[in-house]
């Protein structure tokens, strides 16, 4: 055995290997991709509540917000579809970029497709390849925890632009300073790309089968990677025979992988976290909270985001994806029902009313809490999931439906949630609790454990679940191992 530790678990085949620190540096830097993301998520927001930015580009909405007659709810003093636009449209050149990514990540390579999207700046490319690149690089057994590293990048992203937000404020090109900055996490991805290797499945894709040998020997810190080899040209060879794995994702025997490449990130974006991570200065302005006690809320639950990834990092192959799911779920229905029937009491149905000093930071208090239940659970796993389930055939048509899936609704929710605000108003807690249950019981029902088993031997779980094993033809299972009662 070389001295290696066997890389996969009792649900697959075994692979000898170690987890070795070029493994664990290499999926740092590709996690990189995240801070892109996570930066923009966190950014536009702040900037949306700066008076000096909305006297520039929105002086109807700062009007609007310093109208103290009465005239308009509490509610509605930020609804303009023109600042939601200005929040939301760069998820719509996200889903646009993601179906470009498809084809890149496949022809040109998972590191070739990091660096277009830092040097482009778009969110959709690296959305696209990260995930998948930290898959394939990644060993079984730590998989879940290394994937999550993009997830902890993308909450850093989003610390980091809190901060930024809350100390320019003040200072009348503070927007600029902000907005200026997300050059810098473009620039780290694009130097760093230089220095990644690309995966062994890519490698194999575009006929480079010695230089993969020796990626894999590398990845895995041992000389003797034959057996897990020969299953990646395997699986290539495979692959090669689908000519349009658009129109192949969508036939009957792919329908698990494309079922939740499309529902994860769209029950994602229906948990209402974006409405957290997009509007938490405006969202706190708009219930009573000053201008920087409203940023400096919105650092705290960044930074609660932040630590609360750690929890999945280091419980996801512990414990498995289904019972994190689960667990989120559960915290996350419980604490915006919470917050509703707070935020109801309080401003009732006219928007009039305010929270005293103890309300307001209980309130904060349970707003922490269902971020962190996001955190650990569909935040990180709406990422993994989607990129460890699809063979290597349908990957990159099963990862650019998770990326344009999410960008779609991301760029939705951003886009009519001031509107709802003002329509729903606290009911938009109740809304969104509403899909949290939804997804829960989804997950009981339908979600196979993923946890530990090797990305090319996935169809050996969806032949074993209840409900897909009549979508699994026999034969694609590989028969020389037994199927998972």
């Amino acid at each position: 055995m070389a001295g290696g530790v066997l890389v996969a678990s009792t649900n697959g085949r075994q692979y000898e290997g170690k987890v070795t620190m070029f493994v664990l540096v290499t999926c740092l830097v590709a996690a990189m991709g995240g801070l892109l993301f996570g930066y923009d998520l966190g950014i536009t927001g702040g900037v949306t509540s700066m008076e000096p930015f909305l006297v520039k580009f929105f002086p109807g909405v700062y009007k609007q917000m310093k109208d103290e007659s009465g005239h308009e709810s509490q509610y509605c003093k930020f609804d303009n579809e023109l600042l939601t636009l200005f929040t939301s449209s760069l998820y719509l050149a996200a889903l646009i970029a993601s179906f470009f990514a498809s084809t890149t990540t496949r022809m040109l390579g998972r590191k070739a497709s990091m660096f277009v999207g830092g040097l482009f700046f778009l969110i959709g490319y690296c959305n696209q390849s990260v995930p998948v690149y930290l898959s394939e690089m990644a060993p079984a057994k730590i998989r879940g925890a290394l994937n999550m590293g993009f997830q902890m990048m993308i909450t850093i992203g989003i610390l980091g632009a809190n901060i930024i937000n809350y100390f320019t404020s003040n200072l009348e090109s503070g927007w600029r300073i902000s907005l200026g900055i997300g050059a810098v996490p473009a620039i780290l991805l694009c130097i760093g790309s230089f220095f990644l290797g690309d995966t062994p499945n890519s490698m194999i894709e575009r006929g480079q089968k010695e230089g993969a040998k020796k990626m894999l020997q590398n990845i895995r810190g041992i000389d003797n990677v034959d057996e897990e080899f020969q299953d990646l040209i395997d699986a290539s060879e495979e692959a090669k025979k689908v000519e349009h794995p658009w129109k192949n994702i969508t036939q009957l025997r792919y329908r698990p992988q494309l079922t939740f490449c499309s529902l994860i990130p769209f029950f994602q974006q229906l948990t209402g976290i974006n409405v957290i991570m997009f509007y938490a200065p405006v969202l706190f302005k708009t219930l009573g909270f000053g201008n920087n006690a409203s940023l400096m809320s919105a650092v705290i639950t960044g930074g609660v985001n932040v630590l609360a990834t750690f929890v999945s990092i280091f419980t996801v192959d512990k414990f498995g994806r289904k019972i994190l799911f689960l667990e989120g779920g559960v915290q996350m229905f419980i604490c915006q029902i919470i917050v509703g029937s707070m935020i109801a009491i309080k401003f009732g149905v006219s928007g009039e009313g305010s929270f005293t000093h103890i309300e307001a930071n209980l309130l904060l208090f349970f707003i922490c809490l269902y971020v962190s239940a996001f955190a650990w659970s569909w935040g990180p796993l709406g990422w993994l999931v989607p990129s460890e389930i699809c063979s290597l055939e349908v990957r990159s048509a099963g990862q650019a439906t998770n990326v344009a899936v999410n960008m779609l609704f991301t760029f939705f929710i951003a886009q009519v949630f001031l509107t709802m605000l003002c329509h729903l108003k606290f009911g938009i807690f109740f809304f969104f609790a509403g899909f949290v249950l939804i997804m829960t019981i989804f997950i009981v029902m339908f979600f196979p454990e993923t946890n530990n088993v090797p990305i090319e031997e996935m169809n050996k779980v969806w032949k074993s679940h209840w409900f897909w094993t009549k979508f699994v033809p026999d034969g694609v299972v590989d028969q020389d191992h037994k199927v998972v009662a």
